[in-house]
This record gives C-alpha cells, sequence and structure tokens, in this order.
C-alpha cells in the first residue's frame, strides 16, 4: 500500500491533454459571434446545493403531503429552470472583437482591448473575460486568473481590457481567451473559448545603463581614421552649436531631454554633416561586449533607441542579418523587430 502511495496521479495530465487538444481545434479569429454551438453551461456548486435541496423538499413533500412543500419545491425549480435560460441567453447573441496591441518590451504587461457589441434591447450584466488557463498544475500554483467584468448596454458597445505578460521576446500569439457570465442566480454558469489570431511583436528589454554609442566607421568611398566616441557617449555625427549653423540642423529632442534631467534648458547640439559624411553609425553585435546573446541584445536595442533620439542615421548588424543606415519612425521599428525576431 506504501508504494501506491507514491504513484502519480495521472488525471491532471489527462485534463491537460483533453484541453490542449481542445484548443488547438479552435479556429483563429480576431472577430466571433457567439452562437449555440459556442456556449457552454454547467452548474456551479451553489447550483448543485440547490438542486440537492429541492430533491429532499420534494421527498419530504412526498412523504409528509405537504402541500406548501409542494408550492415551494416547484416554485424554486421554475425560478431556477428561468435563470438557467437567462444565463444561457446573456452570452448567446453577444459579439466580440479584438483590438490588436502595439508592440511593446520585454518585461512589461501586454494590454489589449476587446468590444462587445450587444444587438439586443436588453442589457447584458455580468459578463467577464479572461485569459483562459486549463491547465491544472498553473492553478495548483495560486496562479489565478484576472477578471475583467462588465455590463453591456442595450444595442451598444463598451471594451474591456485584458492584460498577459509575455515570456520572452519575439512574435507572440495573444493568448486563448475565455468569457463567462453567472447572472443572474449564480446557479449556472455559461462560458464560451475564445482563440484570437492576432500576435504582439516583444522587443527585447532595453539595457537600463547602457554604454556610449560605438565609434563610428569609414565609409567605403570616404577617407579618414574612424571617428571617436565623445566624452558625452555620443556619436561624432553630433557637436556643440556653434553661432552661423542652420536652425534646422539643432537635435531639439536632445535638448529637450537634457532640460527634463537637468531641471533646466541644456546646451545646443547639432548634427555636424561634415563628420556624418565621412562616417557610419553601425550598431554591431559584435561590439556589444563579451556577454550573453539576451544581454547583447538588450543592449542594442538601447543603442537603437539612443541613437533615435539623437536623430542619427545608424545601422544594424546581426550574425545573419544587416539593416543599412537609415534613421525615422519606420527604421527604429525596422531594427527592434530583427532585435525581436533574431
Amino acid at each position: 500500500m506504501a508504494a501506491f502511495a507514491f504513484l502519480p496521479n495521472p488525471m491532471p495530465l489527462v485534463r491537460a491533454r483533453l484541453q490542449r487538444w481542445f484548443e488547438a481545434r479552435l479556429p483563429l479569429s480576431d472577430s466571433v459571434l457567439l452562437t449555440q454551438r459556442t456556449v457552454y453551461i454547467l452548474p456551479t456548486r451553489p447550483g448543485l446545493m440547490l438542486f440537492l435541496t429541492l430533491l429532499v423538499l420534494l421527498v419530504a413533500s412526498i412523504n409528509y403531503q405537504l402541500n406548501l412543500g409542494y408550492l415551494l419545491t416547484f416554485l424554486l425549480a421554475g425560478t431556477t429552470l428561468v435563470g438557467m435560460h437567462v444565463c444561457h441567453g446573456t452570452l448567446r447573441g453577444l459579439a466580440m472583437n479584438l483590438i490588436a496591441p502595439h508592440a511593446h518590451y520585454a518585461g512589461a504587461t501586454t494590454a489589449f482591448d476587446i468590444k462587445l457589441t450587444n444587438a439586443r434591447r436588453a442589457v447584458r450584466h455580468g459578463i467577464g473575460l479572461s485569459v483562459w488557463n486549463p491547465h491544472p498544475a498553473v492553478a495548483q500554483k495560486g496562479a489565478e486568473p484576472h477578471w475583467a467584468w462588465t455590463d453591456v448596454p442595450a444595442q451598444g458597445s463598451c471594451l474591456v481590457q485584458v492584460a498577459f505578460t509575455p515570456a520572452r521576446r519575439g512574435l507572440h500569439r495573444l493568448p486563448t481567451l475565455t468569457a463567462e457570465t453567472r447572472f443572474p442566480l449564480g446557479t449556472f454558469r455559461v462560458w464560451t473559448v475564445w482563440r484570437p489570431a492576432a500576435q504582439v511583436m516583444v522587443y527585447p528589454a532595453p539595457e537600463l545603463s547602457a554604454p556610449p554609442l560605438p565609434p563610428g566607421e569609414p565609409r567605403a568611398q570616404g577617407a579618414g581614421s574612424a571617428a571617436r566616441a565623445q566624452s558625452s557617449g555620443e556619436f561624432d555625427g553630433v557637436r556643440a552649436y556653434r553661432r552661423g549653423d542652420p536652425l534646422k540642423n539643432v537635435l531639439w529632442k536632445k535638448v529637450a531631454k537634457a532640460g527634463e534631467h537637468s531641471g533646466e534648458s541644456g546646451g545646443l547640439v547639432v548634427r555636424d554633416t561634415q563628420q556624418a559624411q565621412r562616417h557610419e553609425l553601425w550598431l554591431d553585435v559584435r561590439q556589444a561586449g563579451p556577454l550573453g546573446l539576451e544581454q547583447k541584445l538588450s543592449r542594442l536595442c538601447a543603442w537603437v533607441l539612443q541613437a533615435d533620439r539623437l536623430g542619427l542615421d545608424y545601422g544594424l548588424r546581426l550574425s545573419a542579418l544587416e539593416i543599412k543606415p537609415a534613421s525615422g519612425e519606420a527604421h527604429k521599428r525596422r531594427c527592434l523587430e530583427a532585435l525581436a525576431t533574431c
């Protein structure tokens, strides 16, 4: 008997496999209309206790021939049946549309909005949405899902925000969601499982105290030695403002940032066009130091953000990818996506 006490319980594994099989059969869609086939209903624990109570009342009424007992039993049973119909109709016919989230950095919580649309003339009460986590192993650790509850107005719509935290950088598909209600009596649980098709890009977390930008490299057609990194940690394509410099070359973002950190306006800096014509700024993974891959990507991410704030043209070199020097929001997103998916 003692030997059987140490055998693992196979039920959690069987249940997890069945739920994964069920999840894999769900279609991928960012919009769903809940119908009779996609809404499920089961009694809750209070509902089972109510059923047991009704059974006891019915047996007692039959044994003692209590007319008031029959009245109470059938009145409660009829109320329960009406509540079951109302509970199932709260989700049935509801339309859900997902609004895809924006890209963000690793370690941050991904929040996305879901629009619930109600076409009927009655309010839908007590609808909750959450990330579907069917695995028993997670539930045993006390990781309870976070529910967002709302009421959908009659012939109207509302937004519900659901959040989850991706495990690491990369392109992630949004997790499977579940919507449920126990309105009006709490004796039945009506729910549905929804598998969105949208994906979210998670960039590497930028290094908090990143070193200065690496020195520039001479252009292939240019002459001169490699540029030096200035003591301020800026690329040589940036220098202090001189009288007569055109105002269009002033890096106003850098001036505003310096003012925010120091509490006063910082010194003006301008783009050194002569240096920029002779040298190129390359952010190379080999220049990130003797770190692990994730730490190198975090440093490169910080360099990309720093070069973008300075308004510099910069390129990115990875082990299997090279992005030519450019600037702008589209170039920054392309570099960050390359760091996230490499």
